[in-house]
């Protein structure tokens, strides 16, 4: 209760986390005493005695207390370490996954006692059928003999499997997608300091240089543009290397998760089930089976230790299997598709390429394989400026004003349209962004795209001011600090911090998306832009009865603020 007010914000965090953790350790010291009791204490008269399922069940919370309230004294203390803040804000998923996974439970438990009142079975048992039942194993020691209870069966099984598919379904959207952000951020990291290092002793340091004159770009060979062009498509590739190592690795992550408990369950319905003569292949073959929800019926848990077991084990292992089968979907399963979709073009479905033309490309392939070449010099030469990254001449045209609006800004020469249509372009950008915020998956922008949305936010990708070298190590000191992370080049006075594409403080780092990124920094130059407005607006002087245009609105707005405070003195007077 504690617990759930702290999430709730009702309770702090400092009182809630001590009373939630001390109350689990009592109560997980009180079922092991129980238990204890029960073991070496308690003596029956009788040879054929056994200690029922709830002796079971109590062995496993006790178990679970105690793992829980271990793993929240871990909480507690990296809490007041800082390395996360003192508080429970759960986000909607979160929220949906905990409702979720309470109602399973309570529906689950609730077919239970139904079906102890209707068939007339131990409530520990009825949960045994409940549970197989829901996870679709169908072992078939338990089943529905009345009318009423196969009647029931529809709409309970129905109801059951498709509040499982829902929790399996937050889970791996939950858990494992929020742990692939964070995991692939470390990943780029590393894969970043090993190229980094790896261009170091080529003696490749040169290239990451910026260019700070037209000689030493003519000395070079490229621009400042087209190296900042390098080191972006360079960063593009780390991304994509990540993102198919960090498939795999989910793969053989949640494999290896099942393998274990397939294998540790099979330990487990060996011992529990040793009365019955059981094997260990014999387990392993009806743990598989289990797993794979095929639920032959011709080995069954019949023991008190067997079924409480189970019904804990296939809890785990059956929506492991689940996020198995769904990690194989993003690897396995479409390297198979594109094989054989590339192996049908060859045979029985021909594409629109003919097999000769197939065929040489694939040769191409091989032949450029390990090199980086650029065959398209339209799409890979930039251009000495961005207003002319692909663009289209609309396109070009905002650019130029855009550059004349900044000219003149820097020179001080305001003028209000100009300065109008920057803010209109940057709104315009905004509507176009938030779009690409709900994007899945997420957004990644082009290099001309980038570009753009730089000089939008007062940045030049050919001017060197605001770019350096990356470095191979982060400095603790300076750029761990979270606000000097992810393209965080603005502090407190304003001033542009230099970062580099391949540097921790490029945009293309970090768990925030490129587009809730480029959303956020185009709000703040808005927000910045049109502050200064209206501060250049109340430093002009008015002069009162001051002839022409402007004179006249000035006259006109002091005319009626008297009138007004006429107004409000003789409201007062009266």
């Amino acid at each position: 209760m504690a617990l759930l007010l702290n999430m709730a914000q009702r309770i702090s965090f400092t009182i809630a986390q001590p009373i939630t953790i001390v109350g689990w350790y009592i109560a997980s010291f009180l079922l092991i005493a129980l238990v204890v009791t029960a073991t070496y204490s308690l003596k029956l008269p009788g040879e054929n005695r056994a200690l029922t399922q709830a002796f079971y069940y109590a062995i496993l919370a006790a178990g679970l207390y105690f793992i829980i309230s271990t793993l929240m004294v871990i909480t507690v203390y990296g809490a007041y370490k800082e390395h996360y803040p003192m508080k429970f804000k759960l986000t909607m998923s979160q929220r949906t996954l905990m409702l979720q996974t309470i109602s399973f439970m309570v529906y689950m438990l609730a077919g239970a006692a139904v079906y102890y009142k209707v068939e007339g079975w131990k409530f520990l048992d009825a949960v045994y059928f409940a549970n197989y039942t829901l996870l679709t194993v169908g072992i078939g020691d338990y089943a529905p003999l009345t009318h009423t209870g196969r009647a029931l069966l529809f709409p309970y099984a129905i109801g059951g499997i498709v509040t499982l598919g829902l929790v399996v379904g937050s889970i791996r959207s939950l858990v494992l997608e929020r742990g692939k952000e964070k995991i692939g951020s470390r990943l780029i990291e590393k894969k970043r300091e090993h190229l980094l290092k790896k261009m170091a002793k080529k003696g490749e340091n040169d290239k990451l240089k910026p260019i700070e004159s037209y000689e030493e770009a003519k000395e070079v060979g490229m621009t400042e543009q087209e190296r900042r062009r390098a080191e972006f498509e360079l960063m593009r590739e780390i991304q994509e290397h990540v993102a198919q190592r960090q498939k795999w690795n989910a793969l053989l992550l949640s494999a290896s998760a099942w393998l274990v408990l397939w294998l540790v369950g099979a330990a487990v319905f060996w011992k529990a089930e040793h009365a019955q003569g059981w094997s260990y292949f014999g387990a392993l073959y009806f743990a598989y089976t289990s797993l794979l929800t095929i639920g032959y019926g011709d080995f069954k848990p019949f023991s008190n230790a067997g079924k409480p077991a189970f019904v804990f084990w296939s809890l785990l292992a059956v929506p492991a299997l689940t996020i198995v089968i769904s990690n194989m979907g993003d690897t396995v399963v479409k390297a198979v598709r594109d094989l054989t979709d590339y192996l049908g073009e060859f045979t029985l479905l021909p594409g629109e390429n003919p097999t000769k033309q197939r065929a040489k490309q694939m040769a191409s392939r091989v032949k450029k394989l390990g090199t980086r070449k650029n065959s398209d010099e339209k799409s890979h030469r930039p251009p000495s400026r961005i207003g002319r990254l692909e663009a289209s001449s609309a396109h070009t045209e905002q650019i130029e004003e855009l550059e004349s609006t900044i000219k003149a800004k820097h020179q001080g020469t305001h003028i209000i349209e100009d300065l109008n249509h920057y803010h209109y372009l940057i709104v315009k950008e905004l509507r176009k962004v938030l779009v690409h915020l709900n994007e899945t998956p997420p957004r990644q922008y082009q290099y001309h795209e980038w570009a753009w949305f730089l000089k939008l936010m007062g940045e030049d990708e050919d001017n060197d001011a605001s770019h350096r070298r990356a470095p191979v190590k982060v400095r603790r000191e300076m750029d761990e600090k979270p606000d000097m992370q992810q393209g965080t080049t603005d502090d407190a006075q304003q001033e542009t911090r230099q970062w580099s594409w391949l540097g921790n403080r490029s945009p293309l780092m970090g768990e925030t998306t490129e587009a809730q990124w480029v959303f956020e920094r185009l709000s703040v130059t808005l927000e910045r832009e049109l502050k200064m407005q209206i501060d250049r607006k109340r430093q002009q002087p008015q002069t009162k009865g001051s002839y022409g245009q402007d004179g006249e609105k000035a006259a006109g707005s002091a005319g009626s603020e008297e009138t007004l405070d006429e107004a409000k003195k003789r409201g007062n007077g009266e």
